[in-house]
Parts: C-alpha cells; structure tokens; sequence
C-alpha cells in the first residue's frame, strides 16, 4: 500500500492514536458531523438519500451552526464579513449585561473581538513527513 501511494504521489499520515492535528481541520468536520442533531443512527436506503443528507448537513454546517472556533459565528457570517458587525454587538451586549447586574460576574466578560486570522489546534504544528518521490 506504501509503494501505491507513493507511485501516486501520496504523502501518508503517521499520526498516532488520538492526536488530531495529522489533518485538523477534517477531524473537526468528523466530531461536528457525528454530533450533527441530524445524525442518521441507520444506513441510508439509498445513494440519492446519502447525497441528499449530505447537502442538508452542508447547508446546516455554514449556514445555521456555530463554531467555536470562530467566536461562535457561522461560516457564512464569517465569510461575508457579517461576524465583524456581530462580535461588537455582542460585547455592547456583554458590557450592558455586566454594568446592570455586576455581580453576575467575576472577572471580564467573554472576548467577543475579530480576530482576522483563525487556526485549529493553536500552538501544535504539522509534524513534517519527508518522503522521496518515486518515478
């Protein structure tokens, strides 16, 4: 299977059990998917049905969840540039919520700033694979 993938061009994963930065962003999509409310818990009848769940799943995933990852927005607000407008109305929020009732908090409220550059798994970095190419 080795030589395949390296006929094909192929660079293999050596992760280790548990460890998910082998490929972050598709072990996030896995656990999203398999905690999705709409989790089918029996095989599909058919492919139509598999194809079909599959574009409610993506409709769900960019238009309606949202991700921690990127302050609780979703992927559709962060792309058009929505989630700006919606993190400062959600600090105006918080500040509101703190000033009326202060002794519902303990210390600041939650950073609901922009952040322009967001990355899973923060602070791990791709292990490097050096492979030669076969011909």
């Amino acid at each position: 299977m080795l030589a395949t993938m390296q006929k094909l061009g192929v660079v293999p994963s050596f992760s280790r059990p548990s460890v998910s930065n082998d490929n972050p962003y598709s072990e996030a999509l896995f656990k999203t998917l398999k905690y999705t409310p709409g989790y089918p818990s029996k095989p599909f009848e058919s492919l139509d049905e598999a194809h079909q769940w599959v574009l409610n799943l993506v409709d769900w995933y960019n238009h309606c969840h949202r991700h921690s990852g990127i302050k609780y927005v979703t992927p559709t607000q962060r792309h058009r540039g929505d989630d700006v407008a919606l993190l400062e109305q959600r600090t105006r929020l918080y500040e509101a919520a703190k000033k009326k009732h202060p002794e519902r908090w303990s210390g600041e409220t939650r950073n609901w700033s922009h952040e322009s550059i967001v990355r899973l798994n923060l602070g791990n970095t791709q292990p490097k694979t050096t492979m030669k190419k076969v011909a």
